[in-house]
């Protein structure tokens, strides 16, 4: 595995608890990873100042919330130049019900990750939002069924 950084074992250990518990203590951490806090802490500070650690969020249980609908849409668009891919990413940065953006090669230019309060918010969406937007050609979607896997981006 070819890695970008210059990290270490202790480096690697330290992202790879973290990624999977980011909220333990720094002490709980150094004990995991096999060396006293402060150095530990010291490592992480350097992660999180050269941006491999970008930052720290709750995973929310979305269904006990009241969104019980998870969906992708592939969406296609018109002209693909540069202002009109930026210009759509940007747009998606308004849709509080995009959670995740990809800009993606093949048939497709985007893949939007949604989640939503049911089929009906989500279907408004798609055709007063999505469709409705200048230079969208095409929108494919996916209604998922069930997640079955749900790992860090990253396996270390």
């Amino acid at each position: 595995m070819a890695i970008k950084a210059e990290l270490d074992v202790i480096d690697l250990k330290i992202l790879r608890e973290l990624q999977n518990d980011g909220r333990m203590t720094n002490v709980d951490l150094s004990e995991r990873v096999g060396i006293s806090a402060p150095p530990c802490l010291r490592r992480v500070r350097k992660l999180e100042q050269a941006g491999i650690i970008r930052g720290y969020r709750a995973q929310l249980n979305a269904p006990s919330l009241g969104f019980d609908l998870v969906a992708f849409c592939m969406v296609g668009l018109k002209h693909q130049s540069d202002a009109n891919l930026k210009a759509f990413a940007a747009k998606t940065n308004e849709w509080p019900i995009v959670r995740e953006t990809w800009m993606v090669s093949g048939e497709s230019d985007f893949l939007l990750h949604c989640v939503a309060r049911n089929l009906s918010h989500f279907q408004d969406f798609v055709i007063e939002e999505l469709t409705a937007t200048d230079n969208v050609d095409t929108v494919r979607t996916m209604l998922t069924i069930r997640q079955v896997k749900d790992e860090g981006l990253v396996a270390l």
